[in-house]
């Protein structure tokens, strides 16, 4: 049952990642690519954690993995609401 809700969540995962690369490829707009990447990295990570052999994700390449995803979101939010000069 834990391993076909890590698929799902990787199957959502990308094609949400798909979705905002599309509206990036349409935009221009970085915030989209920084949003698309944040989910490719999410499906990576439920990946991983679904082909490891150890049931628990208390590993700290996991965590690495998803900082990096969640602070590719934070940095769209803030690349998008920045002042320009």
């Amino acid at each position: 049952m834990n391993d076909m809700l890590i698929g799902a969540i990787v199957t959502a995962s990308l094609i949400a990642a798909l979705f905002f690369l599309r509206f990036w490829r349409s935009t221009g707009d970085r915030f989209f690519l920084f949003f698309s990447l944040a989910f490719a990295s999410d499906a990576v990570n439920r990946l991983l954690l679904g082909a490891a052999t150890v049931d628990s994700d208390d590993m700290p390449a996991y965590y690495i993995i998803r900082l990096l995803g969640y602070g590719l979101i934070l940095f769209a939010i803030y690349d998008k609401n920045r002042p320009r000069s």
